[in-house]
């Protein structure tokens, strides 16, 4: 029997991909970095064997999916082409697998994966899915009717893929290590739309996205008056967000989300139009009401008088966002943010919008960037990031007991490094 093996299985969208097919009953291995990942966990549980990098794990039995942050150079890569192995990039081989379904990809600078989740959960209550979700979940059924994935536009890999639907969240500038400028990042959205073959579910409130030209139908949504779905009467109740959805002007039910926040309304206004769109029972849509997140996104924890919470937000715009959710959610509170910038090239370009982001919190704390392998040395520091925000510090992590004074508040830890080491060193320092 044939064995897939994942090079860097602990990456989010592979350990997603690799839980898929042992899922349908595929043999699967693969290897990694010796540091603990939380993505290893899931891996773990389906008893998925993960070795050392080492090029003797390469044998003539294997078929190769390499993830895409490792290079040509690496020693099992080319070991896997001496051998003369099928070898796939993660985004290839994905490409190939979803054509076995009807496909969605969830795509857009912000909100894929919160909302790729969101339509997991609701699809999953009606229909036997199989779902590939950017925080590393991935579940298989070979008794699919659906295929939900995420899609990412790093290096316009999500052009392999020609799903049947498409939902697009927004095109903001990001990733300035790769894309130019947001012409160029637009350009990528473009072909993405022409890749579609069967309708796309856009936000309407994103002016990218209204420029969008598509062979197929697209169908718009927002809180503005001109798109085909569009939430009004927002209101919060019973620490549940409320809103009312009209299609076309006339109303169509009244939903409840768990997530508060404008980002959050959107991505459950998405997951209701491609639901309704594929004919999906009004009630049936409504379980979103019991979503509870995916990995680190807005996840919650209680410790002593304080509200703690682990975010991904490493853009400026998901900050804004991830400090508004938390601002309505709890809006008695102080609200702290600690955050770690995600690499030199991403720091440099925003540098301006993400002082004016963290601006928005009561307190801010600033660790050291967190550098990418990509990227040469740069001299900016967090300091430069710090001249830009009153009433902000620089957080050491030995020094994370500093937290403490901010009594009954609200603890927002935000990036995509290793942000989580401020969060855990700050509760085991807490007495």
């Amino acid at each position: 029997m044939k064995v897939y093996h994942f090079i860097g299985i602990k990456g989010t969208g592979m350990s997603a991909l690799a839980q898929i097919l042992a899922d349908t009953g595929m043999s699967v291995q693969g290897s990694d970095i010796d540091k603990y990942i939380f993505t290893q966990q899931s891996l773990e549980e389906k008893n998925i064997p993960i070795f050392p990098f080492s090029k003797d794990n390469i044998t003539d039995d294997l078929i190769i999916i390499a993830g895409n942050a490792f290079k040509d150079d690496h020693e099992e890569i080319q070991e896997a082409k001496r051998l003369g192995l099928p070898f796939y990039r993660y985004h290839e081989f994905l490409g190939e697998w979803l054509k076995q379904y009807t496909s969605i990809a969830v795509t857009g600078a912000h909100g894929k994966t919160s909302t790729t989740g969101l339509l997991a959960h609701v699809l999953k209550q009606t229909f036997p899915i199989s779902y590939l979700i950017g925080d590393g979940t991935g579940s298989g059924n070979a008794n699919s009717e659906y295929f939900i994935f995420e899609a990412c536009e790093y290096r316009r890999h999500f052009l392999a893929y020609h799903p049947d639907y498409a939902i697009m969240t927004n095109i903001d500038f990001d990733h300035p290590d790769y894309f130019t400028d947001i012409d160029d990042v637009f350009s990528s959205f473009q072909e993405m739309a022409d890749n579609v073959k069967k309708g796309i579910v856009a936000c309407g409130d994103d002016e990218y996205l209204q420029s969008i030209q598509a062979k197929v139908p697209v169908v718009y949504y927002g809180l503005n008056e001109n798109n085909d779905f569009q939430a009004k009467n927002i209101r919060v109740e019973d620490q549940k967000t409320t809103f009312d959805v009209h299609v076309r002007n006339d109303y169509y039910d009244t939903f409840q989300i768990n997530g508060f926040g404008t980002h959050n309304i959107l991505n459950a206004l998405a997951v209701i139009a491609i639901c309704q769109y594929e004919d999906m029972n009004p009630e049936d849509i409504k379980k979103m009401v019991s979503f509870q997140g995916v990995k680190r996104r807005f996840s919650e924890k209680n410790y002593n008088d304080q509200i703690l919470i682990d975010d991904y937000a490493h853009h400026p715009k998901e900050i804004e966002a991830t400090i508004e959710a938390a601002s309505k959610k709890y809006p008695d509170k102080e609200i702290v943010a600690i955050f770690q910038p995600h690499t030199y090239t991403r720091t440099k370009t925003f540098l301006k919008e993400f002082g004016q982001s963290l601006s928005q919190a009561d307190a801010v704390y600033l660790c050291e960037i967190f550098g990418s392998a990509r990227e040469k040395e740069s001299d900016l520091t967090i300091h430069d990031l710090q001249t830009l925000i009153i009433n902000s510090e620089i957080l050491e992590i030995d020094e994370v007991e500093v937290l403490k004074k901010h009594k009954n508040s609200v603890l927002v830890f935000m990036g995509a490094g290793d942000i989580q080491k401020y969060q855990e060193a700050y509760e085991g320092n807490f007495d």
